[in-house]
């Protein structure tokens, strides 16, 4: 279950608040900070093999992108998350991201190549809050990961069926492309990858 703590702070208080070194997550949302559900096996499995194939693709092509394992972005002054998986633009964060040395903090849109996100029991976020929150700052691609068909009706079909949305922004508006079974993922980003919703999905069986 998530946990607020209902006190409004500011964005900057969030990030002093932030206690180093911690195994909980926390985010920032609409001024309070939440406590995040703790990741489970298979989730943790999912964000760390895409982070490992999108790794490859990255050195295989030579592009000037990184992944940290740690990244908070601010898209607005009352809002603060941390992607399970995010790909940057290594030469807009060293030009214009201030607060990224010391901070880890990312607050400009086009620092930032790709946002995955696997689903958890706190569904709504993904594809409600940070859905709306990521598409007005301008991030030109976003994916949800929904291994275990958490999601809406409306958002992943009757029946509910495991899916993989990617978000393209186009003119400022998110265009939706869903994929499943063994359907390759088409990624602005990285149009070469050769990468299926299934073999996502069979990362979360990993023993």
């Amino acid at each position: 279950m998530i946990q607020s703590l209902p006190k409004l702070v500011t964005f900057d208080e969030f990030i002093e608040w932030y206690p180093e070194n911690s195994e909980q997550k926390y985010e920032f949302h609409n001024g309070i900070i939440v406590e995040m559900p703790k990741p489970t096996r298979p989730h943790s499995d999912i964000a760390g093999f895409l982070s490992g194939k999108l790794f490859i693709e990255i050195e295989r092509l030579q592009l000037p992108y990184s992944i940290p394992k740690e990244c908070v972005i601010k898209p607005r002054d009352n809002g603060g998350y941390e992607p399970d998986v995010i790909v940057l633009d290594k030469q807009q964060v060293s030009s214009h991201e201030t607060r990224w040395k010391k901070e880890s903090i990312i607050t400009r849109s086009d620092s930032i190549r790709l946002i995955v996100e696997v689903v958890s029991t706190n569904w709504e976020d993904d594809y409600a809050l940070k859905l709306e929150e990521y598409e007005a700052f301008g991030i030109g691609e976003y994916w949800i990961v929904d291994y275990l068909a958490l999601g809406g009706r409306r958002f992943i079909g009757n029946p509910k069926q495991r899916t993989i949305s990617v978000y393209s922004l186009v003119n400022g508006v998110y265009q939706l492309s869903q994929f499943r079974g063994d359907e390759r993922i088409l990624s602005p980003t990285f149009p070469e990858l050769t990468l299926t919703a299934q073999q996502i999905f069979d990362a979360g069986n990993a023993l």
